[in-house]
């Protein structure tokens, strides 16, 4: 297998648009993105509070858009999906994606509402590792992604349950229904299979990564935002998942995800397969750590804990709905008010992109 090209580009508030534009073109995008097809922007909403860091900035999203208009991909689509602690409707707007949806004549999909999307059952070309023994039934997708490009648009940021999350988790809320916690206690071969699909289903795959603002910690949501001021794009969902490992302080092949997509041939894991262009990261290791939080605790202990073996007693029964109210609860109420809002407001009066992200208009 070639080498894959992972650009990094240093980025500032005042240049951020042409930079994710040169991260882009350095990636050189249009060899993965088919131009007769639409493209999906496909966001990462882990919060709808606006935490940044846990989410895809309004300037990763209008630089993205920028550029692929400006290349001729004028057919462009967002799709939203939910989860059980995010509310799409919410999160695009406090997080400032509608003006710019508005702005550049996007039109967003959410693939919960029927009347936007047909759900339909596929059967993989690729061997699955576990989604046929999770979903028996037969495994569904959404049959508006089929045929079409798709752009990912995560943060570098830590996980709890991955180490860190990017690219390749990215797909999870968009090609699994909303019973994809499922997946949780086998969450590695998860995403390794939903790779798989999405090679087989899309026109073509593109990653651009938001690193102005990291998040360290407890992840996707409770977590220390840091500023790091880069820009990452790829054609290889893996390797901007290794680079963006790499740059957080983790050895890329530790990651089970990484290292089963790498063995599998579905992208380049180790760092000796990628060639980075643009900034130079070699000696950027900045020693991120996971760390636990309430929500961790209880999943590790009944996902890959002792009660492991009874999991389908607590998620696959009524008494899911206890743990959705408590992550719900947990996260908005009390979460949010007392710690990461008032995070948030001190960080931005210091923060350069903070203020940025006072800028846009809400």
């Amino acid at each position: 297998m070639e080498k894959s090209i992972v650009a990094v580009q240093r980025a500032t508030p005042e240049t951020i648009l042409e930079d994710v534009r040169t991260a882009m073109e350095n990636a050189r995008f249009r060899d993965y993105l088919d131009p007769a097809a639409p493209v999906i922007l496909k966001d990462n909403i882990s919060w709808h509070f606006p935490f940044l860091g846990a989410n895809t900035t309004p300037w990763q999203l209008e630089g993205v858009i920028l550029t692929l208009k400006d290349a001729g991909y004028n057919d462009i689509v967002c799709v939203q999906n939910e989860t059980v602690v995010t509310d799409a409707f919410k999160g695009e707007q406090l997080n400032k994606y509608v003006p710019i949806f508005k702005k550049y004549n996007i039109p967003v999909l959410y693939n919960f509402r029927k009347e936007d999307m047909r759900w339909i059952r596929y059967i993989p070309k690729a061997k699955m590792r576990v989604l046929d023994d999770i979903y028996p039934e037969g495994i569904t997708i959404p049959e508006y992604f089929i045929g079409k490009n798709i752009v990912h648009l995560p943060t570098v940021k830590c996980h709890i349950y991955t180490g860190t999350t990017g690219s390749m988790k990215n797909a999870f809320g968009g090609l699994l229904t909303t019973r994809r916690h499922y997946t949780h206690s086998v969450i590695h071969e998860t995403l390794n299979d939903l790779l798989a699909i999405q090679k087989e289903i899309h026109a073509g795959i593109f990653t651009v990564m938001d690193g102005t603002i990291c998040g360290n910690g407890p992840g996707p949501r409770t977590m220390i935002p840091v500023e790091k001021d880069l820009m990452l794009a790829a054609g290889d969902c893996t390797a901007i998942d290794a680079v963006a490992a790499k740059l957080m302080g983790f050895n890329p092949l530790d990651l089970n995800f990484i290292r089963i997509a790498h063995e599998s041939g579905l992208g380049q894991g180790d760092l000796r397969d990628i060639e980075i262009v643009g900034t130079d990261i070699s000696q950027e290791s900045w020693g991120f750590t996971v760390g636990n939080n309430a929500a961790s605790l209880v999943g590790r202990f009944i996902w890959f804990g002792p009660l492991r073996s009874v999991q389908k007693l607590f998620f696959r029964t009524p008494l899911v709905y206890a743990f959705v109210f408590g992550s719900f609860f947990y996260h908005d109420f009390v979460y949010w008010p007392l710690k990461a809002k008032p995070q948030m407001e001190a960080f931005k009066k210091t923060s350069k992109w903070g203020k940025l992200f006072d800028l846009y208009p809400a």
